[in-house]
């Protein structure tokens, strides 16, 4: 079993994706398309979901296929791993979010189905946090070294190191929190699309940590666990080139997915780079990002089935 990668994903597809205006003040990268129909993006976005799921599909990943319900309108729906994470300890955590909408996305019958399915038999629930103001938004928020037990956060409005302190009691992982400013001078809205981990590799947006002490900080503990660094520049993460993930298909074949304008955004030596260690597999998302603001790490919830003989 790999311990950073699964093979087995959850994705919801969407039935009213659209314009959020209240994730929209922190997120730099969403934009509203005031020349389509709301149904015309809606579909859009399905028609990109599809081919995605059909991608990771061909190559052996186990998709959990949720349809989003057409009430409560959610315009999120797509991007479930900011409510839900799951360790294969058998528990389930699910956390607060910024957005009142967002948090119509905790589906109680995900939840109990993924239980039943699964056999997870652990739930821990952070969303009272939402009374107090305070947030953390799954891997969104957090990038997580399931191998050496470290949990990577940039601090934003989304982000909240009380809660980051609350998860790591709760597992035993250890923080690595540091600032990071996008290109328009805000916090860095969540750490994945600045950042991920795959099992002998980062790819990350240094230039995005300001303060050289922290990027210093972040840097070191990264090579601390032998990880090959992939540094991406700020244009590149604007590209969703930081929001990708590493998935393990049939045959325990390695691949990464990431949006058709991420991989546009390479250059030829980080292609090869990345691929020493995973197949590149890329998906058309343009509606989805630009919409949206997320990409394609965002449209996945892990499955890290019970049972592996590692905690969390």
């Amino acid at each position: 079993m790999n311990l950073q990668c699964t093979d087995t994903i959850m994705m919801i597809r969407p039935v009213h994706f659209g314009f959020n205006p209240q994730t929209a003040a922190n997120n730099s990268f969403q934009s509203d398309a005031v020349d389509l129909m709301p149904e015309e993006i809606n579909m859009r976005a399905q028609s990109e979901f599809d081919r995605m799921v059909e991608s990771l599909q061909e190559v052996g990943v186990n998709i959990h296929l949720v349809e989003d319900t057409p009430t409560p309108e959610k315009p999120d729906a797509i991007f479930p791993n900011n409510w839900i994470t799951t360790h294969a300890n058998g528990a389930i955590i699910t956390y607060p979010m910024q957005s009142p909408l967002r948090r119509k996305e905790r589906r109680e019958d995900i939840i109990q189905g993924l239980m039943k399915k699964f056999k997870f038999d652990k739930r821990y629930s952070l969303e009272y946090y939402e009374d107090k103001d305070l947030f953390l938004e799954g891997t969104g928020s957090m990038i997580l070294d399931r191998i050496h037990r470290k949990v990577y956060s940039c601090i934003s409005k989304r982000t909240d190191p009380t809660i980051l302190d609350k998860f790591c009691a709760l597992t035993g992982y250890r923080r690595v929190v540091f600032n990071a400013i996008d290109s328009s001078g805000m916090p860095v809205y969540h750490t994945n699309v600045m950042m991920s981990i795959g099992s002998e590799f980062c790819l990350i947006c240094l230039d995005a940590i300001d303060n050289s002490d922290e990027r210093k900080y972040v840097e070191d503990q990264l090579k601390e666990g032998g990880r090959k660094i992939i540094e991406i520049s700020v244009e590149q993460m604007n590209a969703f080139a930081g929001n990708i993930l590493q998935l393990q298909g049939s045959f325990e074949r390695q691949f990464i997915i990431m949006s058709s304008t991420a991989f546009a955004s390479l250059t030829e030596s980080q292609i090869l780079e990345i691929q020493e260690f995973a197949t590149i597999i890329h998906s058309s998302l343009d509606t989805i990002e630009f919409i949206g603001g997320g990409s394609a790490r965002c449209m996945i919830a892990e499955i890290f089935v019970p049972g592996a003989g590692y905690e969390f």
